[in-house]
């Protein structure tokens, strides 16, 4: 009696059996390493960090050590620097506290002002609705008064985390720039032979996305700063210069972060100089998302990868659900980075398929 002969299967469901299962391998390793960098996230941070200090500093201490030797031009680049930020910090410091008292004071005429705007057409806001709510207010604060001291505490816990962080991204910048080459050799060297050029390959590729995307997103970042401190400057708008800082660090979250910090200079407009002002804020929100997403991003992917915008929207998201704002930073390098990776791997295998076809022709 002959066996029954085996069941035929689609091609295609073979197929998508076969991509299945190695899916599934690769979610429950990214899975996993979600989980690691969640168990050691200030590890992670400061070492990416670290890799960002590294993709912006390395090309100016290279620079240097033509003319220095290496130890002394890494040294002096890195405290360039911390001077540089230093000094913004400083800058963006004293123009709060020039600006603290008239800012005060302009904030509690604001605030009337939105008062009697609400209570005019078409809102028509009940005053005693609105004194009640700042009675509720204070209220709230009276009486969790030690839950605020509390929150106070755990936040001096966080900035010392932060502190703690910091270090550690400069420590570790150091060995990159100076001998951030040799370190990989070294690591590429423990590798079996087999798949020691593969993995050359996918961190030259890796290393080029990840600078590209650094010097871009601070490109974007940079010159949305700059128009933002310009424009309140202009409006007359208290705080111009820690509002551009805002814009600064925001614009490093694609697509969402310059909106919300925009969102913040315009309730700054509207309750310092009212609605008229806080419109304009508005209309410059939508022109410096023109500049951003027409001119400037296409910029930074021609330098890195050129990802879809749905997809950026996506890794910008799904980065916030697993890490908060960190991997919302996050999320756009790294998808860009295993892009770039997969890309130069494929175009790889491609060429070593070729060049058999190529010496049997020849």
């Amino acid at each position: 009696m002959q066996p029954a002969p085996p069941p035929h299967v689609v091609p295609f469901l073979r197929t998508a059996a076969a991509y299945a299962w190695r899916v599934l391998v690769v979610g429950a390793l990214v899975y996993s390493l979600f989980a690691v960098l969640g168990r050691f996230h200030e590890i992670g941070v400061a070492l990416f960090l670290g890799l960002v200090i590294t993709a912006l500093l390395r090309p100016v201490a290279d620079i240097a050590a033509r003319g220095l030797p290496r130890p002394l031009a890494v040294a002096l680049t890195l405290l360039g620097g911390i001077a540089l930020v230093l000094g913004i910090l400083a800058l963006v410091g004293e123009a709060v506290a020039d600006d603290r008292t008239t800012l005060v004071r302009e904030f509690r005429q604001g605030i009337e002002r939105i008062e009697n705007w609400l209570e005019k057409p078409p809102f028509r806001v009940n005053p005693e609705a609105l004194s009640d709510v700042q009675a509720k207010v204070g209220q709230w604060l009276s009486s969790h008064r030690s839950t605020v001291v509390s929150e106070a505490v755990s936040g001096a816990h966080r900035l010392v985390a932060v502190l703690t962080t910091l270090a550690l991204a400069l420590f570790s910048s150091v060995f990159f720039i100076h001998s951030g080459d040799r370190q990989w050799a070294w690591f590429s060297g423990q590798l079996p032979g087999s798949v020691r050029d593969r993995v050359g390959i996918g961190g030259r590729a890796a290393w080029r996305t990840f600078t590209g995307y650094t010097h871009g997103i601070v490109l974007v970042a940079a010159v949305n700063a700059v128009l933002v401190g310009v424009a309140l400057w202009l409006l007359g708008v208290p705080l111009a210069v820690p509002l551009a800082l805002l814009e600064f660090m925001a614009a490093f979250v694609p697509l969402i972060g310059s909106p919300i910090a925009l969102a913040v200079a315009a309730v700054v407009a509207l309750a310092s100089k009212g609605p008229l002002v806080a419109g304009i804020v508005v209309a410059l929100i939508v022109i410096i998302g023109q500049i951003e997403g027409h001119l400037l991003h296409p910029l930074v992917m021609s330098w890195a990868v050129r990802l879809h915008p749905l997809v950026v929207a996506i890794s910008v998201i799904a980065g916030s659900i697993a890490a908060g704002v960190v991997g919302a930073v996050v999320a756009v390098p790294l998808v860009s980075v295993v892009w770039a990776v997969y890309v130069a791997l494929r175009e790889n295998r491609r060429a070593t398929r070729e060049e058999p076809d190529t010496a049997a022709d020849g």
